[in-house]
């Protein structure tokens, strides 16, 4: 692409997050927390979206909750834009940025290719899950922003099934695969639920070590429990979309809200009370199909638009969209 067309020190001495100034803009002072996830740069239509992103004020913060692309040039293209325009980017993984191909720098595989795109996010002044977590004192905070990585570990089965196993030999049956099974190797770990165990145990004792005075607003490319599943139009995608080691998190910890993308079903649902955001833009055979074009980036304080939510606020959906997951 041409432009988009073509953790080491205390959380308690880096609570502003890493380069902070004092500045309003690194505070969030004046500002709005706004998010967005699954911009897959690979389609035209979606580089024109980011494109027009924009802030609201120059004190905007924005939390990009993976799958930007699946090529390392083009990750550091829209991130390096997304730097230029709000006052502080928070990245997190998603599987799509994981992804290996057979040319260049994309042939890294596993903790390999995460470690380069952690190190190209602070060559930005991006911040990533292995930064010290940010304070954010906008309208709506203080919270505490959590980049998380976690993946997955097949334990989201499809009905009927009890193991891995059998839930994977489920979604070959109907051919309803995701693309991870040949590209998002988890190198050096046996296998990607082995990698995303490590990535559950290190980042609970992270969170498990955070002011519980502060809220926390939770970020991952995967939603932490099961409920936003329940409408895919494929059950057996559900296995790629999460772990059920996360399914108390948003109640354990001092949660304000959780943001997600991966599943391309843009809305807000409530979760023991707790807010749910998807913040996806998805493929543009997705979001064409919609009544209304995207509304991005999505704001998740002060506070969510209300015309996106689709729950009666106990985590049931009123509404089943006429489309598939995303991944």
């Amino acid at each position: 692409m041409d432009g988009v067309d073509g953790a080491a020190d205390s959380e308690a001495e880096h609570e502003d997050g890493r380069a902070e100034s004092g500045s309003a803009g690194h505070s969030g002072a004046g500002g709005k927390l706004l998010a967005v996830s699954d911009l897959h740069v690979s389609y035209a239509e979606n580089r024109s979206i980011v494109q027009a992103l924009r802030p609201r004020s120059e004190n905007d913060w924005l939390l990009v909750a993976g799958d930007v692309s699946e090529r390392l040039a083009d990750i550091a293209v829209v991130l390096r834009l997304l730097t230029q325009r709000f006052a502080k980017v928070v990245w997190v993984p998603g599987n799509h940025d994981l992804w290996s191909s057979k040319t260049g720098d994309d042939q890294m595989r596993g903790v390999a290719r995460y470690d380069l795109l952690v190190a190209l996010c602070r060559e930005l002044g991006v911040l990533t899950p292995e930064d010290p977590y940010p304070v954010w004192h906008g309208a709506g905070g203080p919270v505490r922003i959590a980049p998380l990585f976690l993946l997955y570990d097949y334990t989201f089965r499809p009905p009927g099934t009890s193991t891995k196993e059998e839930g994977l030999a489920y979604a070959y049956r109907t051919g309803v695969v995701c693309n991870d099974e040949f590209r998002l190797h988890p190198d050096p770990y046996p296998s990607r639920e082995a990698w995303c165990q490590d990535r559950v145990a290190l980042t609970q004792q992270r969170l498990d070590e955070c002011d519980p005075s502060i809220p926390l607003v939770l970020v991952n490319h995967y939603p932490l429990v099961r409920e936003p599943t329940r409408i895919l139009r494929y059950p057996e995608f559900a296995q790629w979309c999460g772990t059920s080691a996360t399914a108390d998190w948003h109640t354990r910890y001092p949660v304000a809200a959780v943001v997600y993308g991966h599943l391309h079903i843009p809305r807000t649902t409530w979760h023991d009370g707790v807010r749910f955001e998807e913040v996806s833009l998805g493929y543009p055979r997705e979001w064409s199909a919609r009544p209304v074009a995207p509304v991005l980036p999505r704001e998740i304080l002060p506070g969510a638009k209300d015309e996106l939510s689709n729950s009666r606020g106990d985590g049931t959906e009123m509404g089943r969209p006429a489309f598939a997951a995303g991944g």
